[in-house]
């Protein structure tokens, strides 16, 4: 199938092949055409230009783009869309003056999920997770990892896995499977961490590994949840599997969570709502991207990510949502770069590259997301008419999408 998208206002993210990410001063530069086409074949990228040179192609679908812009679709590198349930009371108990941490040690928090999963089928489970991906689909995205983290038990953990792997069998989004058992500690493993996390070592990990159900592992490094050298025996556990770290680190306390996720190579390092300057020292020139979850901190009241001074000093960041039912019950890629703009105060190009090319390397999907490239994946976002691309973080409250394109078919 044939697709030539025309008249298009203002085609962003233009990249040639080979281009990663971008870090530092470069994330203030997004590449652009204007009165532009685009030409679909099957799924790809097959060729783009100024209208001048569209060419003439038969048997095509045109798609009009006067006054709009097209993108590509958001790369969303942190989420926990299967869970069961929701934590609506949890919202409101924070209203009232409870910490996230007082809400954990009553009982609520992530123990609450995992109670609720653990009490819910398989396929009941993955008929929640369903919609919520649908939703962020029909929001732009067009490719996201989803975390494990709310079983805590060998069969938990199992069950959330399947899910995340018969969503990538059905749907044509991108999606990376992240085995998260290091999201907390049961009663029975409070006292005990060490046998819990045998448990996650000799029991979990090898069967995950048998049926090839995770891409990456992670671990919640912070106090009272997981140690720095807890998450040390994960990460290596991790890496005899072929599994790469991805780790929740830093969104409460910086404890030298970093530098341990450095030393074994993580691919990224994910909140650092809490970020001092020995941890940029230990970012610069590594591998690993930064992520920040800014719709967290607004919805929790965090502090948010210091983007700015992380840019400054020459380092990448990439954007996600962290849509979880406890501390983000979103998965709005376009409301996480508007909070960017709005309160991490990064510009419109630095937030669209963070949430586009950053986000896909993120998930290891740089040669096939994240960019306008020949070659890769027709996975598009057609705006409606704009003024211009600083409308998206702008109008935060207003559905500026028109068409979504993933895989190079027409989802809504």
């Amino acid at each position: 199938m044939k697709i030539l998208i025309t008249n298009i206002k203002e085609l962003l993210q233009v990249r040639e092949n080979g281009i990663e990410k971008v870090s530092g001063k470069d994330m203030a530069v997004l590449p652009s055409l204007q009165n532009a086409y685009l030409l679909i074949e099957n799924n790809i990228i097959a060729d783009y230009g100024t209208m001048e040179n569209c060419p003439d192609v038969a048997g095509v679908q045109t798609i009009d783009a006067t006054g709009k812009t097209v993108l590509p679709s958001w790369c969303d590198s942190h989420t926990h869309i299967v869970y069961a349930g929701n934590r609506e009371q949890e919202f409101v108990d924070r209203i009232n003056g409870l910490s996230y941490e007082e809400i954990a040690s009553r009982g609520g928090g992530i123990l609450n999920s995992a109670k609720k999963l653990n009490e819910t089928s398989e396929e009941d489970l993955y008929l929640q997770s369903r919609s919520r991906l649908e939703e962020v689909m029909q929001q732009g995205t067009g490719a996201v990892e989803i975390k494990s983290g709310y079983g805590l038990t060998v069969e938990g953990e199992l069950k959330m896995l399947r899910v995340i792997k018969r969503l990538r069998e059905e749907y044509p989004v991108a999606i990376k499977a992240t085995f998260l058992g290091a999201h907390a500690f049961l009663a029975e493993y409070k006292e005990n961490h060490s046998a819990y996390i045998d448990l996650i070592i000799n029991e979990m990990l090898p069967k995950i590994a048998e049926e090839k159900l995770a891409d990456y592992i992670d671990a919640f490094l912070e106090t009272g949840y997981f140690s720095v050298e807890e998450t040390e025996r994960i990460m290596e556990a991790g890496k005899k599997y072929g599994l790469q770290a991805k780790i929740h680190v830093n969104q409460f306390t910086a404890i030298k969570g970093i530098e341990a996720c450095v030393k074994y190579d993580a691919l990224s390092v994910d909140h650092l709502e809490i970020v001092t300057d020995e941890d940029i020292e230990v970012l610069k020139g590594t591998k690993t991207m930064p992520v920040a979850l800014p719709t967290c901190s607004f919805f929790i009241s965090i502090p948010y990510t210091p983007a700015r001074k992380m840019m400054e000093a020459g380092l990448p960041l990439a954007l996600a949502t962290d849509f979880n039912p406890g501390t983000t019950p979103s998965g709005n890629m376009n409301l996480v770069v508007a909070t960017a703009c709005i309160k991490m105060k990064m510009t419109p190009e630095e937030a669209i590259n963070a949430a586009t090319i950053n986000g896909a390397y993120a998930m290891d999907l740089s040669k096939t997301h994240g960019s306008i490239t020949k070659g890769k994946r027709a996975n598009l976002i057609i705006t409606q008419p704009l003024t211009s691309y600083y409308q998206l973080p702008y109008a935060f409250g207003s559905n500026l999408i028109d068409t979504v394109i993933v895989e190079g078919k027409v989802i809504s």
